[in-house]
């Protein structure tokens, strides 16, 4: 027994639905699509923050920072997904698997806090718009994305160290897509209840605790708009943050329905799915909201499409040199 405790797993096995070929082959080419679909959509809101001075602003430079994480996360796992839905290889080394699972986890938690602070963002441009630009300077703004960049890091290095020193007595093959650390932590032999301890704190601190602050914001943003006396007015202050709004429901919704959907409807192939749609559709929602929902990405989409955005930040940069400002740059 001692030595069936000590056997080193050197890969696993990511089982994904392999009792359904056609199934995956349909998935194949959705997931292809989205996914491409995702990059692009996510890079070009990137681009378009980095080339149009219109969205020098700190709500456009954290949608940068979530279309970052909207692009690391899929890509962590995705192209080896779509792999395996062509019939290839199944397994993943131990060093692609931690890094895997260390990822997605990293960049999920941080995902959790920016939405927060792109809330309290949207909290002090309508409820302290005086104060503005001096509560979110670009000082500030830098400083709030590392500290969420860095817990999420921080917390899925801590919660990566407690799973893969547990014992898992030559247990590898994982039943899903890809190296999630729920599905990691059912080939444990061992006792996992320190893991799982670690693993609910982190999520009531670092998931349920942004989405409090998140709805503590709205309701002081809803307080203040309703106060506005003219409807043209209640319009263009809840224009402003009904992007961000569709964007948080879309999340938690998605991960509300994957962790506390009814016992009915719970089943291993069910479970994959509900978490391919939250891992692969939902990151690729957000440019199709923001352009959608938001005048100012929708011109510099277009300046961009008409190529005078890519002529006058080539003219700028030949003729102009940076001056200090209070925008973001």
């Amino acid at each position: 027994m001692g030595k069936a405790n000590q056997t080193a797993v050197t890969e696993y096995v990511l089982l994904g639905l392999h009792e359904h070929r056609n199934l995956e082959v349909v998935l194949f080419a959705l997931c292809l699509g989205i996914y491409f679909m995702n990059v692009l959509g996510n890079a070009l809101l990137i681009g378009l923050n980095i080339l149009d001075p219109r969205l020098h602003s700190p709500m456009y430079f954290f949608l940068s920072n979530l279309s970052l994480i909207d692009i690391c996360g899929t890509s962590s796992f995705v192209p080896f997904m779509l792999f395996t839905f062509l019939g290839g290889q199944r397994t993943i080394s131990f060093p692609g698997c931690a890094l895997q699972m260390y990822l997605t986890l990293a960049l999920g938690s941080t995902e959790c806090l920016l939405l927060a602070v792109m809330a309290y963002d949207r909290y002090v441009a309508i409820c302290q718009p005086l104060r503005y630009p001096e509560l979110m300077s670009k000082q500030v703004c830098v400083r709030m994305a590392v500290l969420s960049w860095g817990t999420g890091f921080a917390n899925s290095l801590l919660q990566s160290i407690l799973t893969w020193s547990l014992p898992f007595c030559g247990h590898n093959v994982i039943n899903h897509f890809f190296c999630e650390i729920l599905a990691v932590l059912k080939l444990a032999c061992g006792d996992i209840s320190l893991s799982a301890l670690f693993l609910i704190v982190a999520t009531a601190v670092l998931s349920l605790a942004p989405l409090l602050l998140i709805c503590l914001s709205y309701m002081f943003i809803l307080a203040a708009i309703l106060r506005v006396p003219s409807a043209t007015g209640r319009r263009k202050a809840f224009s402003t943050c009904s992007a961000h709004l569709t964007v948080v429901v879309v999340f938690y919704g998605s991960i509300s329905f994957m962790y506390f959907k009814p016992k009915k409807a719970k089943g291993p192939d069910l479970e994959k799915i509900i978490a391919l749609f939250y891992g692969v559709v939902t990151p690729s929602l957000n440019p199709i909201i923001y352009s959608l929902r938001n005048t100012e990405v929708k011109a510099a989409a277009t300046a961009l499409l008409e190529g005078d955005l890519l002529s006058r930040k080539m003219s700028h940069f030949a003729c102009c040199p940076p001056t200090p400002s209070g925008r973001m740059s």
